[in-house]
């Protein structure tokens, strides 16, 4: 069972930068990926971004591109949600997942995390 540690969350104005980090306690599988969904209130789950941990290919919600970047470091098994430009609309809790990758496509669904909220303030 893999455990995953998030931290990060908070209030942050409108256009601002926030960092969310997440840890897992192993990995599983050589093509273990990790990534992140967020929920805002009463709305359904949303893809955020993914990273390989294998190749380092990244992906992201379209709704976040060019204002989101993940990252990771492997020694550590953490990856890294840099936000900037942040928006209201971006207000949710942001789950970290993990699971595995195959060419330009995630199955994160495996493991998650407890969320963590983030709220921006307009």
């Amino acid at each position: 069972q893999v455990h995953l540690e998030e931290s990060g969350g908070g209030l942050v104005q409108t256009g601002g930068s926030l960092r969310l980090s997440c840890t897992a306690s192993e990995r599983t599988a050589c093509n273990f990926a990790m990534g992140w969904f967020r929920q805002a209130h009463g709305a359904n789950y949303e893809f955020v971004g993914g990273i390989s941990l294998d190749n380092g290919y990244t992906d992201y919600g379209e709704s976040v591109k060019g204002r989101f970047t993940i990252s990771s470091d492997n020694a550590k098994n953490t990856v890294y949600l840099q936000m900037s430009s942040l928006k209201p609309d971006d207000t949710a809790v942001y789950y970290c997942l993990a699971g595995t990758s195959r060419g330009s496509s995630f199955n994160l669904g495996e493991y998650w995390g407890n969320g963590t909220l983030v709220t921006v303030s307009s």
